[in-house]
């Protein structure tokens, strides 16, 4: 059963994609969280999943040989419906999942645990999940295991995020060194494309910034009215 679209399906995509981490390389970091999950859980596949507008997205995996797999057969696109972990105990007796290809068809699953991957946000991005050709459940240790250990992929997200950010914010710093061509008069700046901007419209393209407004002492006592000299 192809799983529906989330009410706020536009906002998760588009906080998906400021992690710029759709169709990146394997990292250790991602994949020693993988192997531990398979590891703990005693199960043959392990992923880390991350759902696209029409795929899952393997960002790392253990016994899978594929990179991707359709959003409409993906169990992950369920779990991203709920903020709790979704679980299958056997996926041939669960009517969501019985007529899937990925059930009856290679890898054969049988138990799913799907984590969601939450962003600070609240939009879930995909799962670290668990998975096996067999019919079985978690221990109340593994659950708690996974959790954590899902909590660890979002913080590595997160780095990414904040790092990606910094190098942009540290990058248009670098455009404001040097000598900018301002007007004497007006005190606007021309940018490479010879057009002349307000100061405040420069630096909020430029570095992200915007200005409040206010009056200096100095100014203040210059501009204040001056008080009637006395008779």
């Amino acid at each position: 059963m192809k799983a529906p679209i989330p009410g706020n399906e536009t906002q998760r995509l588009a906080a998906l994609r400021e992690y710029q981490i759709l169709d990146t390389t394997t990292e250790q970091t991602y994949d020693d969280i993988t192997a531990l999950a398979a590891y703990l859980c005693k199960v043959p596949i392990a992923m880390i999943s991350l759902v696209d507008e029409s795929r899952q997205w393997f960002k790392s995996k253990l016994g899978l040989n594929e990179r991707e797999t359709p959003r409409d057969v993906a169990f992950c696109a369920h779990a991203i419906l709920q903020s709790e972990p979704l679980i299958v105990r056997d996926a041939l007796k669960d009517s969501r999942f019985a007529d899937s290809a990925l059930v009856t068809r290679a890898p054969h699953i049988r138990f799913y645990a799907g984590y969601p991957l939450s962003s600070p946000e609240g939009f879930a991005l995909g799962t670290l999940c668990a998975i096996d050709r067999k019919p079985r459940q978690l221990s109340a240790e593994q659950k708690q295991a996974m959790q954590s250990l899902s909590r660890q992929v979002m913080a590595l997200l997160e780095l990414r995020r904040v790092s990606t950010r910094l190098a942009e914010v540290l990058e248009n710093v670098k455009t404001l060194h040097g000598l900018l061509p301002i007007c004497a008069w007006c005190k606007r700046i021309r940018d490479d494309q010879g057009y002349w901007s307000q100061v405040e419209a420069y630096v909020h393209a430029h570095m992200g910034a915007d200005f409040t407004h206010g009056i200096c002492p100095d100014c203040f006592e210059k501009m204040r009215p001056k008080a009637p000299a006395a008779e």
